[in-house]
């Protein structure tokens, strides 16, 4: 346990991708470092731990990757996802500093795994970890502790202690004990507020008590509260979150990838009172599959289901649960409790509006609807083939987008349009600088990766410039 006295180049707050990458940076540019962990070391790494790729700009195909994806490709992702609700000088700046990522990264001991195919379409621009987001922060732990970093679990940020911009010291309370931490300089990356329902229920109101928390239960926001509250610029909205549509079977918290359905492209979705809502296939999956939280989240109670027919059961990875199965559309509509007649009409007047296309899951066929609302764009095929299947599915909550605004250099601004001097953040706690909006598979690792390096480095730089220090090999 740490005493009052101790003190180190570089604080670090969260456990996750972001604070490694920092820490990593930092120690290597020759800081001493601390990371503080709120979670117990089994549950150490917030929602990195349930991630599987990262997305990354570059020029040729590797041998994880099939093709090339341009910065200029890439920063049009972001433009389309966000429906331009980014800051793009960081945009364009982040996805350029992505192209050297997948070599840092894995010099720092991550090792990635050919790319899955499908309707994830994400073999060209996703590269996935060897192992998954554990095995990938294992890594990253490895690495950093070898260099010197000291990493301490259970151990909550209670208290930031900052005097015009520029920090102090941290109180840390590690198993009911507070103690004080000084540094040089300090970089939050301790997550989003998702697992904070009385903050969720500010902006959302009473839906927010229906929404699953697909990652870690740690994330409460309490860093994210207490910069706010000291002056740090907001940037975000409190009701933007990456919000998927989670099996409704799942835990509360921390059900993490294996809940996740991939299936809506696949048949229609309805809600509880057995009509559709959406366009189920506006585009491919990656670019779409996190607005689907949210559209469930504005269903009474919260809640719809996925309907689709035997031909489309092994086109998809399933979730951790088995579908619920009818031999029937009436007899799926009872297991249900959604109305047999009402859900009748739904599937023939969707049957009847699909008009002849090739099928094909892998790119936007020419598979769709005509003449119904909402119409359903590509792979539109008639729900016919007996049995019936369905997914109940609510919001399941990633992250959320409120954050603190960063510069280029990852350095935290105050709301007086100043920087703060030796405070800098990476990750989910400010993503809204590139995420206003929307969400593209990958583009959270890329984020935490990106500018965890970036505060790393550039608080290494201050804390060195005030303490002294020797680079790390």
């Amino acid at each position: 346990m740490a005493d009052a006295a101790e003190q180190f180049d570089v604080v670090i707050a969260g456990g996750g991708n972001a604070a490694l990458c920092a820490a990593i940076a930092a120690r290597r540019a020759g800081a001493s470092v601390i990371v503080l962990e709120g979670a117990p070391q089994f549950y150490r790494g917030g929602n990195t731990r349930h991630t599987r790729n990262m997305r990354c700009a570059h020029d040729t195909a590797t041998t994880t990757l099939t093709g090339p994806y341009t910065e200029d490709e890439f920063f049009d992702d972001i433009l389309k996802v966000t429906e331009g609700k980014t800051d793009r000088a960081l945009a364009r700046m982040m996805v350029a500093r992505s192209k050297d990522m997948l070599e840092w990264i894995q010099a720092q001991g991550v090792r990635f795994q050919p790319s899955l195919g499908g309707t994830l379409s994400l073999g060209r621009t996703n590269s996935f970890f060897l192992g998954g987001g554990r095995a990938m922060l294992n890594s990253l732990y490895r690495t950093a502790e070898a260099l010197g970093v000291v990493a301490r679990y259970d151990s909550e940020v209670v208290a930031i202690h900052s005097a015009d911009g520029m920090f102090e010291s941290v109180t840390v309370r590690t198993k009911g004990s507070e103690t004080r931490v000084r540094g040089h300089a300090f970089v939050a990356a301790a997550g989003g507020f998702e697992a904070n329902i009385d903050w969720l229920r500010e902006g959302w109101g009473p839906p927010a008590d229906n929404f699953l928390i697909r990652g870690t239960p740690h994330n409460k926001g309490r860093v994210l509260r207490m910069l706010l509250d000291a002056g740090m610029a907001p940037v975000g909205d409190p009701t933007q979150c990456h919000a998927v549509a989670i099996d409704a079977r799942a835990p509360k918290f921390d059900g993490g990838i294996i809940t996740r359905l991939d299936c809506v492209v696949f048949g229609i979705v309805v809600n509880r009172e057995a009509r559709r809502f959406y366009d189920e296939g506006e585009d491919v999956w990656p670019k779409r599959y996190a607005i689907w939280g949210r559209l469930v989240a504005r269903q009474p109670g919260q809640i719809a289901y996925i309907i689709f027919d035997a031909r489309s059961l092994r086109l998809f990875m399933p979730s951790l649960y088995p579908p619920i199965q009818g031999a029937t559309i009436e007899e799926l509509a009872g297991k249900l409790e959604l109305d047999g007649a009402t859900l009748r009409k739904t599937v023939e007047d969707f049957n009847a509006a699909v008009r002849p296309g090739k099928f094909n899951p892998d790119i936007l066929d020419d598979c769709r609807t005509d003449g119904i609302a909402p119409p359903k764009s590509h792979w539109a095929r008639a729900i016919s083939e007996a049995p019936f299947y369905a997914y109940p599915v609510r919001p399941g909550i990633t992250f959320t987008y409120l954050g603190v605004r960063v510069d280029a250099h990852a350095r935290i601004q105050l709301t007086s349009g100043e920087g703060c001097a030796n405070m800098f953040a990476a990750g989910e706690i400010m993503a809204g600088n590139v995420l206003g909006h929307g969400y593209a598979a990958g583009i959270g690792m890329t984020i935490g990766s990106v500018f965890g390096r970036l505060a790393g480095e550039g608080a290494a730089a201050v804390a060195l410039g005030s303490a002294g220090g020797a680079r790390v090999a």
